[in-house]
């Protein structure tokens, strides 16, 4: 049998909220995966086999590569993996982490990409923080930080054009994801949302204190391929990129 993917949070609150009029809202799960989508269709069945491919590809690969699960470091290139897992491969070689510390982001775009090619004409995939988003129109996404006094004060302005895009998040306060910093957030955008999920991973492990949200952004400056970041560590955020931010009442 195959071995499980990591559990996600157990509790939902802290989903970041995304702008989303004229989309029809749904959840999916199965097993460990718990996705809330919002589409232009409602394609539930379609969202629930996305999945089962999705974590058959990961979970197949697995069985035959343990460490794929288990390694907090980047592994080498497997030519014969699937797209799937040679793209959480590669986001994790980008950030330095473990190839697993893209796998909510990877599950979130294969399931919103597969929608689109299946017809959806605009979808946000939301897994665990982790947001795959492609809208026609510019939206604005809700920054949850925890327990800090910015949580939910701050929200990101996404332009259409930026879209199809990964907005991730990782935080050492929040859930019970692996994260070896305290970052209430470390927010990243990148066109890959495997990419974007493992930089945030790699970013809020450099944050302790706030006087490291300066030097994290140094570090976000060298993985290649992310359009910005953004960081909340208690009462101190900074950013770096493609990023526009609006404060929230």
């Amino acid at each position: 049998m195959a071995k499980k993917l990591p559990a996600s949070y157990q509790a939902r609150s802290y989903r970041q909220q995304a702008e989303a009029p004229g989309l029809l809202s749904f959840h999916v799960t199965v097993r460990e995966t718990d996705l809330h989508i919002l589409a232009s269709q409602k394609m539930k069945d379609t969202a629930t086999h996305l999945i089962l491919q999705a974590r058959s590809y990961i979970e197949s690969f697995i069985e035959n590569t343990p460490e794929f699960l288990s390694s907090l470091t980047p592994l080498p290139a497997e030519p014969t993996a699937p797209g799937l897992v040679k793209e959480m491969i590669l986001a994790g070689q980008s950030a330095n982490v473990g190839p697993m510390a893209a796998v909510a982001g990877a599950i979130a775009e294969f399931v919103g990409q597969g929608l689109l090619d299946r017809g959806v004409q605009e979808v946000i995939v939301e897994n665990g923080g982790d947001i795959f988003i492609s809208r026609k129109q510019d939206c604005l996404i809700k920054v949850f930080a925890g327990t800090s006094v910015l949580s939910n004060k701050i929200g990101l302005k996404i332009k259409h054009s930026q879209m199809p895009l990964g907005i991730c998040t990782s935080s050492g306060t929040v859930g019970h994801s692996l994260s070896m910093g305290k970052a209430d957030s470390a927010t990243v955008l990148a066109p890959s949302t495997a990419l974007a999920d493992a930089a945030a991973t790699a970013l809020g492990n450099h944050i302790s204190q706030k006087n490291d949200i300066g030097p994290a952004l140094e570090a976000a400056k060298n993985i290649a391929g992310i359009q910005g970041a953004v960081l909340i560590h208690e009462d101190r955020l900074g950013a770096w990129g493609e990023v526009s931010l609006e404060p929230l009442s």
